[in-house]
């Protein structure tokens, strides 16, 4: 399907488009972008067929916009469910083109600007909380995650231990949390990172939640006691720290690092498509201002290349890697790179089955499980096939709530139930790994 030539010429003519917890430093104006996406929408549409999928791919690339679900065009196809952030100054043209097709669609945001303002009324006063009573059902700048890591490391001194594993492009640490009991100096463990993707706000918040829940019910809960003396769990709260404060102070909706590499005007990689892992291949795009760019060449990124030095010096005691992400409600496993079975299957799938399982015992929420290329769509260059293909025999991706209703927009309201029900999986997952199935 071929854009109207009157339709083709009207949109070619678009414009192309370490401070603590204590210190407020962010205003309300910098949480709500400067009024920047007043009247843009978020519309959802799912082509019946390829001549549809020719077609909005060649909109798509005409108007320049922002595709939340699925990532890229190149996974734009027949039956996929496409949510589109569509500019105000462009909506109209893309409606039209929508109408003229006969393509239904429905607007999921009709006021980008207004959910932000509702969903994200942060405001100084707010920051100025102390560190004894952080609250995790809200979400938090980088800065007062680090800080809630300092506290943590020195208030918590028999189960955590805190350290930097490098710096991000823009010089910032990249902190871990060691959690466990130090019952002996080597101990099998789990690796668990949130916040690869800059606007999954969900991530982190999950990851913090992790480590509250661990340290508040380890004495009481029989699981997670056999945990933290058995494992020990390396936590990142946020991979990519560039990109997430700049998802804060500037452009909430920002997926990638905050990298230059090339001549052009774009910034950042896609730090989950910078692996060595048949790397810039399918699901990846070679072009700097896509929001799926590979880098020019595996682990450019600072951000990737110490975590994956980092696993590849403790390969032999990470037995099982945690990637946590936004949105779908998904539990994948390799491969992303390719249609295959992994070898030891009847494991992962297993312990996949029971995560969801004990996921939906909470709130009845319903994830989909299965391998990422099948279950998604096929990527290459990920963590998780990076981590597998390294040696990690349990490997997963999660994509939290929610389905689309609110995107990347998850209210704090959800924070709550979202990390509870994950909880819950995870430490499925762990359980498995403990009865050594692999």
């Amino acid at each position: 399907m071929r854009l109207p030539e009157s339709l083709a010429g009207w949109a070619a003519a678009l414009p192309l488009c370490a401070v603590f917890l204590l210190s407020p430093w962010l205003p309300v104006l910098s949480i709500q972008y400067n009024n920047r996406y007043a009247g843009d929408q978020v519309i959802r549409l799912v082509p019946r067929s390829e001549g549809e999928v020719h077609g909005l791919r060649d909109v798509y690339q005409r108007l320049k916009v922002d595709l939340w679900q699925p990532s890229s065009m190149a996974h734009v196809s027949e039956g996929t469910v496409t949510d589109v952030h569509v500019p105000r100054n462009k909506s109209r043209a893309l409606q039209a083109y929508l109408h003229q097709a006969s393509i239904p669609y429905k607007v999921l945001i009709a006021n980008l600007q207004k959910e932000i303002e509702k969903q994200s009324n942060i405001t100084p006063s707010r920051n100025r909380r102390s560190l004894s009573g952080y609250s995790y059902d809200v979400y938090h700048s980088l800065e007062e995650i680090q800080g809630w890591m300092h506290h943590m490391n020195k208030t918590h001194p028999d189960l955590i231990s805190m350290f930097s594993i490098g710096k991000s492009y823009e010089g910032r640490p990249l902190y871990v949390l060691k959690l466990g009991k130090k019952t002996r100096t080597t101990k099998k463990a789990v690796w668990i990172d949130c916040g690869i993707h800059a606007r999954e706000w969900i991530g982190p918040a999950f990851c913090q939640w992790f480590v509250k829940e661990a340290i508040d019910t380890w004495q009481s809960d029989p699981a997670m006691k056999r945990m933290l003396n058995q494992l020990f769990f390396y936590i990142m709260p946020v991979f990519n720290v560039d990109g997430y404060r700049y998802s804060w102070t500037d452009d909430r909706f920002w997926r990638k690092t905050r990298s230059k590499h090339s001549r052009f005007h774009c910034y950042g990689v896609d730090a989950n498509r910078n692996w060595r892992v048949k790397w810039c291949e399918e699901g990846a795009s070679l072009h700097p201002c896509d929001d799926t760019y590979c880098g020019p060449n595996p682990e450019s990124e600072p951000e990737v290349k110490a975590v994956a030095f980092f696993l590849r010096q403790h390969r032999k005691q990470i037995k099982a890697y945690l990637s946590f992400h936004a949105y779908a409600q998904m539990l994948l496993y390799p491969y992303s790179y390719k249609y295959a079975t992994i070898p030891n299957f009847d494991c992962v799938e297993s312990a996949a089955y029971d995560a969801v399982v004990a996921l939906r015992s909470a709130y009845g929420v319903r994830y989909k499980y299965g391998p990422a290329s099948s279950t998604l769509y096929v990527s290459s260059g990920s963590s998780m096939d990076w981590a597998y293909r390294n040696g990690i025999p349990y490997a997963f991706a999660f994509e939290l709530r929610d389905t689309g209703h609110y995107g990347f927009l998850l209210p704090e309201s959800l924070i709550k139930p979202t990390c509870t029900e994950t909880m819950l999986a995870v430490k499925n997952i762990t359980m498995h790994l403990l009865k050594k199935c692999r």
